[in-house]
């Protein structure tokens, strides 16, 4: 007789515990990665162009590399100089919210146009689109701060006569896309 009595004790209190722990259980909060708020706005800003710095090209041109990290190399007959003019990458500052994850579109070449005639090709190649933190990759930022995003790129150069002594300039469009 005490047998089944213990048994119905041990029931309701099995019971009783089983109900008391989903009520608990149900009652805590369960956190996880937040979705960035929507609409997801990001904003950039070109801190510093693609300086390619001074150089003299021989008779069968060749080409001038830029990289992401700031290192410059040049192929064939262009010969390098160290003067006053700068070599750079080209520095693009985002701010966003963190956790944003952004993609560098490919980037078509562009023209440069020089001060004495003639016009130079940049290009841009997976290597300088990868650029200094990788595509895609995740804002790590809070704001007011800001993420610096290096791109490098690669000039080519012809002959003297294609390419004649002078200042080159042109644009090139990035895309940044925010996921």
């Amino acid at each position: 007789m005490n047998s089944p009595m213990h048994f119905q004790i041990l029931k309701r209190f099995l019971i009783f515990f089983c109900i008391s722990s989903f009520i608990l259980c149900s009652m805590s909060t369960l956190k996880a990665q937040e979705n960035p708020p929507r609409p997801i706005a990001i904003h950039i800003s070109l801190a510093q162009g693609l300086l390619f710095g001074a150089f003299m090209h021989g008779p069968a041109g060749g080409t001038i590399t830029v990289s992401p990290q700031g290192l410059r190399s040049a192929t064939s007959s262009v010969v390098l100089l160290s003067l006053a003019l700068p070599f750079s990458p080209a520095v693009f500052q985002i701010e966003g919210n963190k956790g944003t994850l952004i993609t560098i579109a490919n980037i078509p070449s562009a023209t440069l146009a020089g001060s004495g005639g003639g016009t130079l090709t940049l290009n841009f190649d997976l290597p300088q689109i990868a650029s200094s933190s990788g595509s895609p990759f995740i804002l790590n930022t809070t704001t007011p701060l800001r993420m610096n995003v290096m791109i490098g790129g690669t000039l080519i150069v012809g002959n003297a006569g294609a390419n004649p002594p002078g200042y080159y300039s042109g644009t090139f469009n990035v895309t940044f896309i925010q996921q």
